[in-house]
């Protein structure tokens, strides 16, 4: 059923629709009260409003803090119609209902997002409107709440069919409180950043609807916070993306952030299959997927710089998902654009600092594992083994421990010239690991120019076997609990080892590499990726 409606509260932060809204509802007979700029920007529009202090006989105090926290507002908006001595103490009180309400919010997270000091956050914490909103949705039953101008093309049509029906101003209730919830989850989260750092507020409102989730037979959607990263990237290109992509750019996308210089990750179900870095963009592709081109047939590349045409060139042959990058050539974005299925991501930054995982019965959250301890640079490495590396060598691993941290533990990765040619990952011991990182390296790979050719792409070989493990360098995500996984690597040819170090038998792993002559570093930093 829907209700007859008299009267409309309007106060806005964002004033985008507000005026076509105003008019909708002034049409329809329904007198609006507003405040301050909002009932300013809807009188200009000839619209008629009555002003929130002369319906409370109250003005506007405190520099804006206090308008509409006053007993006929909210007697308006809360009083149960369905109750007949509610009525009556309405009519007692003088109190006029009030059956729409339209409130957004203070802009509170983008304050926060622009650098602003304490006091201009504090100054966006918004009081009045999650109040009337609050106020609004808990009385759906009577009265409609909108909370964002996207809402408003379906308010009026609501208001040309005569009103809201009660399944309508149900679901804007349901709205109207996960609005409320994300933003008082932001204010939450910083303040314990600022204090205690004991509170996470977990806020998912629905941004999009999902095909399906991992599998057909299960639902999906995706909760966007607006902070960039994978969630929030423009797709300039290819078809909807679904649960699984996701899944897998945010992986590529932070195997390949990890990496100061222009780097390129190539993901298949969460692990890589490629990582290079190189001086050119279009180089590292290359060398990433050459590193295991069979599985990177049907997945998810990642740069850290803008794609090229050189680089474009070399995508567009092969089945790929997703390619995510800070930004794209117009040549390189018009080449891309021909691949119909190919779903093209621009970012942006993303500076999240926690990581958020549910499980049955509630969550655990912790630091997000970045690859920015002292352990991370050479400098911070102990030699323990063999003798000093050379520069070059040196410059691998450091490359290899920075890339390690990507794969799914159990991780062995192996390196040569500043790209992946071996990857085992996801484990149950070490050993299996490092056998199947020599296996891939030896089996999978094809070989690269160094270099990009005078037609703007980089060469590559033909396939075939060869035994790249040979003079590659080693790093592990944790220690090796015996020495048996590092002489695997050793007799595979591995010339150079990184790890953490810190197992009881580490002096057994040291002297293996020491019998065999090979450089081995312990970083004291562990990187494990479950």
């Amino acid at each position: 059923m829907r209700r007859t409606m008299t009267r409309a509260l309007i106060s806005v932060f964002d004033k985008a629709g507000i005026v076509d809204l105003a008019k909708a509802i002034s049409s329809a007979g329904i007198d609006i009260v507003s405040t301050g700029a909002t009932a300013r920007v809807i009188r200009e529009a000839g619209i008629a409003v009555s002003e929130a202090s002369d319906v409370t006989g109250f003005p506007e105090c405190f520099e804006g803090r206090v308008k509409t926290l006053h007993p006929i507002i909210h007697g308006g908006i809360l009083a149960d119609r369905t109750k007949p001595e509610h009525v009556e103490q309405m009519s007692e009180l003088s109190i006029e209902p009030i059956d729409i309400v339209v409130a957004n919010l203070y802009p509170f997270e983008e304050t926060l997002a622009s650098g602003a000091t304490t006091e201009e956050c504090i100054e966006q914490i918004d009081i009045g409107g999650p109040a009337m909103v609050r106020a609004a949705a808990k009385n759906h039953a009577s009265v409609a709440v909108l909370t964002s101008p996207n809402q408003y093309a379906d308010a009026i049509a609501a208001l040309d069919r005569g009103g809201f029906t009660p399944e309508e101003r149900r679901v804007l209730a349901a709205k109207a409180f996960a609005h409320t919830a994300a933003y008082d989850a932001a204010v939450a989260n910083w303040m314990s950043e600022l204090t205690t750092d004991d509170y996470v507020g977990v806020a998912l409102p629905k941004t999009a609807t999902l095909r399906y989730g991992e599998n057909p037979h299960q639902s999906a959607w995706i909760s966007a916070t607006g902070k960039g990263g994978v969630a929030n990237a423009e797709q300039l290109g290819g078809k909807e993306m679904s649960y699984n992509n996701y899944r897998d750019t945010d992986a590529a996308v932070r195997a390949a952030y990890d990496h100061e210089g222009p780097a390129v990750a190539i993901i298949k179900h969460t692990n890589p299959c490629g990582i290079a870095t190189a001086d050119d963009i279009a180089v590292a592709h290359a060398t990433a997927h050459a590193c295991d081109p069979v599985s990177a047939y049907g997945g998810v590349i990642a740069a850290n710089r803008t794609v090229t045409k050189a680089m474009a060139e070399q995508v567009k042959p092969i089945f790929t998902e997703v390619i995510a990058a800070p930004d794209y050539d117009d040549d390189a974005l018009e080449l891309l654009q021909t691949k119909k299925n190919l779903r093209i991501l621009k970012l942006t930054q993303n500076d999240e600092t926690q990581d958020i995982t549910q499980i049955s019965g509630g969550y655990l959250v912790q630091s997000r594992d970045l690859v920015d301890q002292p352990g991370d640079r050479v400098e911070g490495w102990s030699h323990v083994a063999g003798p000093e590396a050379d520069g070059l060598t040196l410059a691998d691993l450091e490359f290899a421990w920075r890339t390690v941290r990507s794969v799914r533990s159990n991780a062995v990765l192996l390196v040569k010239d500043g790209a992946s040619v071996g990857v085992g990952m996801g484990q149950v011991n070490r050993v299996d690991s490092c056998r199947l990182a020599v296996e891939r390296a030896n089996t999978l790979g094809v070989a690269v120019e160094s270099d990009v050719d005078s037609a703007g792409g980089a060469q590559s070989g033909t396939g075939g076997s060869e035994e790249r493990a040979r003079g590659s360098v080693a790093a592990s995500d944790a220690f090796f609990p015996f020495a048996d996984g590092l002489e695997v690597l050793l007799d595979a040819g591995v010339q150079a080892v990184v790890q953490p170090g810190g197992s009881i038998r580490d002096e057994e792993v040291i002297a293996a590499a020491n019998e065999a002559g090979v450089p081995m570093y312990f970083t004291g930093t562990r990187h494990f990726a479950h």
